[in-house]
């Protein structure tokens, strides 16, 4: 009685000389997280194995600071994602340490008054130079005033060339500016004014150059990547707007051609939020079904984890999994230097 409740018993891990993804791959045999995460692995290579499917990749939390840039510019030079969705301050980040500055190792049990006195600001248990931080809002305020007034910039032809910026300053190229700079994946930034980039660009305007972004540019630019896909594929590193600025591309892009679009058909997300609460960083992808933002038959999951723990682990296992086959994978190509997005 009851026997097809009991035909996939626990797999418990043995300890050995493994691979990070045979490791993984054991992980999907135990329960908890952990299973999630062994799970999470196998839908991004499942991804990477379809034909004309475009990976959005949202990228919220401070993931710079804590140590993630050189992961999504791994992900971005292998194009095991297609398209970014992320916060000004990620990049502001990002573009501080490619021009050769730091965060460095503390602890969240510092005394931050002290801190405050000696210009150092904290982030948990990693801290950051203030007056750093300042010199590069002033860079971002000069590489401003040499951009065009009479017209608007999408954030992705923003953020295209403040990576050109960074590169040709001889920023690293384990930079994400610099690697989708390179490699021409778009990056989109739809509260970029809620950042240090914004702040920036604020200095910008007070000194008498004021550049407009114009987000509803993104809005339609990011749409017709999800009308030109077949299918599409999402990858949450926490939630907040670059998540459901990703989510919305499937009802904006049914408003646009008039006819049910069927929602995105993978979905992963890496995230410490809970759906108790109402939120959409922690909101279920069931419920983003009653929306059409996810396909009724989409392959997900969603890990409820440190994201600083989920990606090194997942990267590790993506690379040993991929590494002889992921250079042949077919993706939309675009051309991301002008003021127009083109889909090639």
């Amino acid at each position: 009685m009851g026997h097809r409740f009991f035909d996939h018993p626990t797999r418990p891990i043995c300890v050995g000389d493994k691979s990070i993804s045979g490791l993984v791959d054991e992980m999907q045999g135990i329960g908890f997280q952990g299973r999630s995460l062994g799970v999470s692995v196998e839908v991004w290579q499942e991804m990477l194995g379809e034909e004309d499917l475009s990976i959005f990749l949202g990228l919220s939390g401070a993931m710079v600071p804590a140590g993630m840039r050189r992961i999504i510019a791994f992900l971005i030079e292998n194009r095991m994602v297609d398209c970014i969705v992320t916060t000004g301050a990620n990049l502001f980040h990002d573009a501080h340490e490619a021009l050769g500055k730091h965060h460095y190792l503390g602890s969240e049990h510092m005394n931050d008054s002290k801190l405050y006195a000696h210009q150092i600001d904290r982030i948990h248990d990693i801290l950051a130079s203030e007056s750093e931080f300042r010199g590069l809002d002033n860079l971002i305020a000069d590489f401003a005033g040499g951009l065009e007034t009479n017209r608007s910039y999408s954030s992705r032809e923003f953020v295209y060339l403040l990576g050109k910026m960074v590169s040709d300053a001889g920023g690293s190229v384990d930079s994400i500016l610099v690697s989708a700079y390179r490699a021409g994946v778009p990056i989109f930034v739809p509260s970029l004014s809620d950042s240090s980039i914004g702040i920036g660009l604020a200095i910008a305007s007070k000194n008498g150059h004021h550049i407009s972004v114009d987000h509803i540019l993104d809005v339609k630019e990011i749409t017709s990547i999800v009308e030109s896909s077949e299918k599409t594929g999402v990858i949450y590193v926490g939630g907040g707007v670059p998540k459901n600025f990703i989510q919305q591309t499937e009802i904006v892009a049914s408003l646009f051609e008039g006819n049910d679009i069927a929602g995105h058909e993978y979905a992963i997300q890496y995230t410490t939020d809970s759906p108790q609460f109402g939120g959409l960083s922690g909101c279920t992808f069931d419920e983003a079904v009653s929306w059409g933002k996810i396909s009724t038959s989409a392959k997900q999951v969603q890990v409820f984890a440190d994201a600083t723990i989920c990606l090194p682990i997942v990267s590790h296992a993506l690379f040993e999994k991929t590494r002889e086959t992921i250079k042949q994978r077919k993706h939309l190509n675009f051309d991301i230097s002008g003021a127009q997005l083109v889909i090639e």
